[in-house]
């Protein structure tokens, strides 16, 4: 009986002895992978012309039946996208979402694109979808609701939050002046630098401007 009893911890004995793969998130993260598939957004042209054309294509090859889009003719005088028909509404559930990225495969103007951002929740069902004023880039950025929950989040526990607005031509310099200025703040407790940055900047730069201290 003692050696069956001993025979069962076999295992765990074994793994006493191994290296340790827990890591201390959030303050020691994982790397993320080059094609890793996180939260969506709904691009624009250098313009500012939506690349949305509401040929609903991604909705039809979800898996999950997640993606929900209406288009609408574009209008003669003020077109919101380039084609005769734009994305009107585009809803996307997460709680169906399996993020396999065959929506981003199957659209053909490469309107819908996923980041590498995972790290938003939800307090209830109505919050897990996302409309188009939250995926849309624009001049608020591809997250709005992501930010206005972690002002809550902030606000629940007691915490002081600021949300610094950045201009969308701002230069990479700029930045990374600005994320080391707030990072150095010894009042602060935490950095948040909200992803993805416009095309002309790199965000291994900027996020290396933040002091880890």
């Amino acid at each position: 009986m003692a050696l069956g009893f001993l025979g069962g911890f076999k295992l765990t004995l074994q793994h006493l002895t191994r290296p340790r793969v827990t890591r201390q998130y959030p303050d020691e993260k994982m790397p993320k992978q080059p094609r890793q598939h996180g939260r969506h957004v709904l691009n624009r042209y250098e313009d500012g012309m939506e690349k949305c054309i509401g040929c609903e294509l991604c909705a039809g090859v979800c898996p999950a039946d997640c993606i929900y889009v209406r288009g609408l003719d574009n209008p003669p005088d003020h077109p919101v996208s380039p084609g005769e028909r734009y994305g009107y509404v585009y809803e996307i559930n997460y709680l169906r979402c399996i993020h396999c990225d065959l929506c981003v495969e199957a659209c053909p103007t490469e309107a819908i694109t996923e980041t590498k951002l995972f790290e938003f929740s939800f307090t209830n069902r109505s919050d897990a979808i996302y409309t188009k004023k939250e995926l849309l880039v624009g001049d608020d950025g591809p997250s709005a609701r992501y930010v206005s929950m972690k002002h809550q989040d902030c606000a629940e526990i007691g915490v002081e939050s600021v949300h610094e607005e950045l201009p969308g031509d701002i230069s990479q310099a700029q930045l990374e002046a600005v994320v080391r200025s707030v990072s150095a703040n010894p009042d602060g407790d935490a950095l948040l630098i909200q992803l993805p940055l416009p095309k002309h900047l790199n965000e291994e730069r900027a996020l290396l401007a933040v002091d880890p201290d």
